[in-house]
């Protein structure tokens, strides 16, 4: 027997989907790998200022990532990339003592870096809120360009948001990073392409 009129349509219907399945993959996985790829180049160049964006901190001690990023914004301080720091981060919660930018100053400081040398921000909770209050740090220090300091997986949005606001910025991430593990690098990831696309719709997110 012949396939019927529904059943042909029923066929064709199954064969775009697959298509259109098989495109959606393949989206994704090019979102995934342009993550990647931004997170793997370093762009650190000749600036005014060094912005390092806010993670979580536990009193007076940063978290593991947020040690990391401040590590490496004090490696490229050193390396005279630039003669400033600026640390984002407001206060985790309603009971905590600092700031995530006071805890990195109190880090920086324990270092040896010269307080003329570090400006902070203590209201920021998101990264496109560290990114507006370091803004606003940058016009009040006459600092015009700089290099953004995160992990490799967050640096795509962090650009890609320094970009929308208009804020000259060279990437430089973590060499090292507590998202080592494959499941949880994984998890990161796919966190990250689901930012991009909301991004995408919703703005000021």
């Amino acid at each position: 027997m012949g396939v019927g009129m529904s059943g042909r349509r029923r066929i064709g219907l199954m064969g775009w989907l697959w298509r259109l399945g098989a495109l959606l993959l393949l989206w994704l996985l090019g979102v995934a790998a342009w993550i990647i790829w931004v997170g793997d180049r370093d762009q650190a160049a000749p600036a005014d200022a060094i912005i390092v964006l806010g993670a979580a901190a536990y009193d007076a001690k940063p978290s593991p990532v947020f040690e990391e990023r401040i590590r490496h914004g004090l490696d490229l301080y050193r390396q005279g990339y630039a003669s400033k720091l600026i640390f984002t981060g407001g206060f985790g919660g309603s009971r905590a003592r600092f700031s995530e930018s006071q805890v990195a100053r109190r880090y920086a400081l324990k270092q040896k870096v010269p307080a003329a040398d570090i400006l902070i921000e203590t209201k920021s909770r998101t990264t496109r809120q560290n990114l507006v209050e370091a803004k606003q740090v940058m016009a009040k220090n006459n600092l015009h360009r700089v290099i953004v300091v995160s992990d490799p997986l967050h640096m795509a949005r962090a650009l890609r948001l320094s970009k929308e606001l208009d804020i000259d910025a060279l990437a430089s991430s973590t060499p090292s990073t507590r998202f080592r593990s494959f499941h949880t690098s994984w998890r990161f990831l796919l966190q990250e392409v689901y930012f991009f696309h909301r991004d995408l719709f919703v703005k000021g997110a």
